[in-house]
């Protein structure tokens, strides 16, 4: 049973003449005729009397009559009370990164977008690489942040500023007194380095890391499953880390050396085509902004 089946018989039951029916919900006669044979026969009872001459109730069709003006009815205030429901609804806008120093760099661009746009919900997603992208391929996010540069068959990428990659230490570390480093300094004096999973960065970054950790014994390097235990070892002075410098990204109390033979890698949003309203290109806007000042 469907509300095409309900109109077509009180319009039947209105007007008791099919053509007259047909007319007022601007169908076929033909169609109203087998929307009246299939409710029959879902209901297993003749709702009119049909003659060559004239249409008639059947004590059914009395009867049915009204459940189906209380059917329609209630169907209509459902209809109207889930528009109210959508129209109320905050904004939402799905965003995704591969780990938490992303959403360092989120924090002042997305207050001022609560300012701008107060009915915005953000929901943050924070998921290792390949799942990323499959939460954008479903739509559960709208745009992902990464130094990936390819973008799907649904997706665009916008270069938000360049990167640089940086050595990360405790100001009591060996390194601690350089201002940049050298890739053969760095196997030589940085004693250990803590690394994470390569799903845990983006795949540019993880090549550079990897370049990086080339030819370093398991004595020397110390594997984290995140990379907040991978910053906790070196907030403690265990070992150095290979971090994306980017400006609000950088965590207190840590010295950020340069690698100049590292280029930098072009950090950037991948987002769906059909998903680029006005608030996230204003945060995209706003993101680059903040990323255009100086690390600190």
């Amino acid at each position: 049973m469907n509300t095409t089946q309900l109109e077509c018989f009180l319009a039947v039951a209105n007007h008791l003449n099919f053509s007259r029916a047909a007319q007022e919900l601007h169908i076929t006669q033909p169609a109203v005729s087998h929307q009246i044979n299939t409710l029959e026969a879902e209901l297993e009872v003749k709702l009119f009397h049909r003659t060559s001459k004239n249409v008639r109730l059947t004590q059914a069709g009395h009867q049915f009559g009204q459940y189906a003006r209380e059917i329609l009815k209630l169907t209509g205030i459902s209809r109207a009370r889930m528009r109210q429901w959508r129209e109320e609804l905050p904004q939402r806008m799905g965003l995704g990164c591969r780990n938490f120093l992303v959403l360092r760099a989120l924090q002042k661009p997305m207050a001022q977008l609560r300012r701008e746009i107060p009915g915005l919900l953000p929901v943050l997603r924070q998921v290792p690489s390949a799942s990323l992208d499959n939460l954008l391929e479903e739509d559960d996010v709208q745009a992902i942040f990464t130094m990936q540069t390819e973008a799907g068959p649904k997706t665009a990428r916008r270069h938000l500023a360049d990167c640089a990659v940086a050595c990360v230490c405790a100001p009591d570390h060996p390194l601690a007194e350089h201002e940049h480093l050298s890739l053969g300094q760095l196997n030589r004096l940085g004693g250990r380095v803590a690394s994470c999973p390569p799903p845990l960065y983006s795949p540019p970054f993880s090549a550079a890391l990897t370049h990086v950790l080339a030819g370093r014994g398991p004595d020397r390097m110390l594997f984290c499953d995140s990379l907040e235990i991978a910053c906790t070892l070196v907030e403690s002075g265990f070992a150095f880390t290979l971090l994306p410098d980017l400006p609000g990204c950088r965590l207190p109390g840590l010295r950020y050396i340069a690698l100049p033979q590292l280029k930098p890698l072009s950090f950037g949003a991948l987002y769906r085509t059909d998903s680029l309203t006005p608030a996230l290109r204003r945060l995209f806007a706003l993101l680059e902004e903040e990323l255009a000042a100086p690390a600190q």
